[in-house]
């Protein structure tokens, strides 16, 4: 579905959504979960995307 690159860092805050409950299903968890996931193995997470095209997500974890 992508997004609008300006909320390329909001859509990593808890219960936050792009779009409606009756548009998409979820909760607004999900990427909050991974990208503090990611900061407790010393990461960070990236998001690029384009509305209607998709979206691409790099985790970058150190070794």
């Amino acid at each position: 579905m992508g997004f609008d690159q300006q909320y390329n860092t909001k859509i990593f805050e808890v219960f936050q959504r792009l779009h409606g409950k009756e548009k998409y299903n979820g909760t607004g968890i999900g990427l909050a979960i991974v990208k503090k996931i990611v900061e407790n193995h010393n990461g960070y997470i990236t998001a690029k995307g384009e509305k209607d095209k998709g979206a691409t997500f790099d985790i970058y974890i150190p070794l």
